[in-house]
């Protein structure tokens, strides 16, 4: 696979969505967005107007979150927030799924509140933040199956809030579930070119992050030593099981990814949970 830092820029989605952060970090997004032909500027939905704006006349989409980043407000509140997004400018909208149904397996309220969201949002492009750090892996296929029948046309992993981001098991799983026709987004400590470049071999087609620029500055150096940025990690060290913390995750899930982490292959060569 052969990637270049045009085609990589336009997979970029960049991201700023913190709490604090004010008008100035959004101009800079911005600017730095045209600078460097990213695909779009992802912004909570307070940015969309100004985004908008100041991104007019070039090829930049504004994305914005809804249901951000819980998702535990009402259908009907998302898809309010959606339709203001669009109206307001917004060319995608990335909506966060209501995490608890679907570990509930209530999974009609689910599709119903994504496909509210996609409805809201026509005829803009939905991604749906499964926020996979909290879901088991038969969850994260549900929830993307759940995704695709409601009309969404790409599946996310993260929104960077919750226990952990993006890893590359997560993002194959849900290319499989998916298929070649709907997108998935990686998003969540995707910090420079080897992260962005193991997420694109496991299937995604775009990326969520605050690191673009540095990341274009690593495919740049790529080209130069590729054997040394392209040599294979320790698998452990890209496992969720790895990052799996009783601090920072359901009790079940925490025992859920111990009991896959005892039970790998790779248990001799390093394990978080070997005693």
């Amino acid at each position: 696979m052969e990637i270049t830092r045009e085609s990589l820029a336009r997979m970029i989605d960049h991201t700023e969505l913190k709490s604090h952060s004010g008008e100035k970090k959004i101009k800079n997004l911005c600017s730095e967005a045209k600078t460097f032909s990213f695909f779009s500027v992802c912004v909570n939905p307070i940015y969309v107007a100004l985004s908008s704006q100041l991104l007019e006349g070039s090829d930049v989409v504004v994305c914005s979150v809804v249901g951000f980043p819980l998702g535990s407000t009402s259908s009907t509140m998302k898809a309010r927030e959606a339709g203001k997004a669009v109206a307001e400018g917004a060319g995608e909208i990335d909506m966060v799924i209501h995490v608890g149904a679907l570990k509930d397996k209530k999974y009609d309220p689910v599709k119903d509140d994504i496909r509210a969201v996609v409805e809201a949002s026509q005829p803009r492009l939905v991604k749906v933040i499964l926020e996979t750090c909290y879901l088991t892996d038969d969850e994260i296929v549900k929830g993307c199956e759940l995704s695709v029948e409601a009309g969404a046309r790409f599946v996310k992993t993260s929104t960077g809030f919750g226990a952990f981001g993006a890893f590359e098991d997560h993002v194959r799983l849900m290319r499989k579930t998916v298929g070649p026709d709907i997108g998935v987004k990686a998003s969540g400590g995707i910090m420079n070119f080897k992260d962005s470049w193991r997420m694109i071999k496991a299937g995604a087609s775009r990326l969520g992050t605050s690191a673009g620029v540095a990341i274009l500055e690593g495919c740049d150096l790529y080209r130069f030593a590729p054997e040394a940025w392209l040599e294979p990690e320790i698998p452990c060290h890209t496992c969720p099981s790895r990052h799996a913390k009783l601090d920072k995750l359901p009790k079940s899930l925490y025992l859920y990814y111990k009991k896959r982490c005892l039970t790998c292959e790779h248990l001799e060569t390093y394990n978080l949970f070997y005693d």
